[in-house]
């Protein structure tokens, strides 16, 4: 059986999260905060698919990207560039809720790419790439959102001082 390698994001966030997770459980103090795992999951996540962005998917990467918009190169090269940025910026506790916002916002700013590719495609069936390409979005936006919200959600601190 050959796995999906549309699932590989999926699976490095999962994976990673509950892996650090359970860690923490199992009593590695650094690892304890919930955060922590998922800040883990989220960068493990955006490395997997920055570095798609040059080796291995770049030309459908490319391609997925809608005639509207100019130079679809350069867009991915720059998107692969901040999901990379975002990554190393989640793992770092100063920088983590800056980094978590920007990265939701890019999923947000690259969805219509999604759909472009489920409408104009080669596939069977426009359900067959739009709906898991959307339930991706929306469990990777969750990571996110999950980091944002929790860092936002002390209005007396500093955005940024916050921690884990």
């Amino acid at each position: 059986m050959v796995m999906d390698p549309g699932l590989v994001p999926v699976l490095m966030l999962v994976a990673v999260t509950v892996t650090l997770f359970l860690l923490g459980a199992a009593g590695v103090q650094r690892l304890k905060p919930w955060p922590v795992a998922v800040r883990g999951g989220v960068a493990a996540l955006f490395v997997t698919t920055g570095l798609a962005h040059f080796i291995g998917m770049r030309e459908e990467l490319v391609a997925m990207v809608p005639p509207a918009l100019p130079a679809p190169g350069l867009l991915v090269t720059v998107t692969g560039v901040l999901e990379l940025a975002g990554a190393a910026g989640v793992l770092w506790s100063r920088t983590a809720p800056w980094a978590a916002g920007g990265l939701t916002l890019l999923l947000l700013a690259m969805f219509p790419a999604n759909v472009h590719k489920a409408l104009h495609g080669p596939v069977d069936s426009v359900m067959d790439e739009l709906v898991p390409r959307s339930l991706m979005q929306v469990v990777f936006l969750a990571a996110t959102g999950s980091l944002v919200a929790y860092y936002a959600r002390t209005p007396n601190r500093p955005f940024a001082q916050r921690r884990p």
